[in-house]
């Protein structure tokens, strides 16, 4: 099963809002069984980042892991979501 992380700044607000959005593209892509979600805050997971095989972000990331993270924000705004969705998927195949 792969690993997907979504986190915001206090793992409360905008990540529940971008996990709803997920999980209900996971289930309309038929991922939802094959994909877990965990939801937290950047604070706690900045250094675990490799455990992960996703990592959706709705805040800023130290530079040093930017390179692994997805900008979840599209989710928040409705702009660049096919592109960031695509970048998951592939990240997950």
């Amino acid at each position: 099963m792969k690993k997907l992380l979504i986190m915001c700044g206090t793992g409360v607000a905008t990540s529940t809002v971008v996990t709803n959005k997920v999980k209900e593209w996971l289930k309309k892509e038929s991922m939802d069984k094959e994909v877990k979600i965990i939801q937290s805050k950047v604070s706690d997971e900045v250094g675990r980042l490799d455990e992960y095989d996703v990592v959706l972000s709705t805040t800023t990331v130290p530079e040093r892991v930017k390179d692994k993270v997805i900008d979840g924000v599209p989710l928040l705004t409705g702009i660049n979501v096919d592109e960031m969705y695509k970048e998951i998927k592939d990240k997950l195949s």
